[in-house]
């Protein structure tokens, strides 16, 4: 299993709109081609205006095939375009993570 750690800072007082457009667009989405979210937050100390969420794949090979088959569905394009257009975003980073010996997740 890896896991994939990705954190989205919002321009400040943007973070419920991107949140919220995140919800209404990207989450049915995700979950139809993703699946495996083992979480999804926001920050409430330390660096503000993030969204932190985590997905779970069994190698890197399965999250570059979910994510091309995702790649290639119209209403994620829309999405990615509506976010794009609204600005809420101003980084977006990802770090892969993979079980330590002594803990194998799920």
């Amino acid at each position: 299993m890896i896991v994939d750690l990705r954190i989205y800072t919002a321009r400040p007082g943007q973070l419920e709109n991107f949140v919220a457009l995140y919800r209404d667009h990207a989450w049915p989405i995700q979950q139809k081609y993703l699946g495996r979210c083992l979480g999804w937050y926001t920050t409430i100390e330390g660096h503000l205006n993030q969204v932190v969420h985590l997905w779970a794949y069994d190698s890197q090979a399965d999250r570059e095939d979910r994510r091309a088959k995702m790649a290639t569905d119209p209403e994620w394009r829309a999405y990615l375009k509506r976010s794009a257009e609204a600005g809420y975003l101003i980084a977006q980073e990802n770090r892969f993570l993979r079980p330590t010996g002594f803990f194998q997740g799920e």
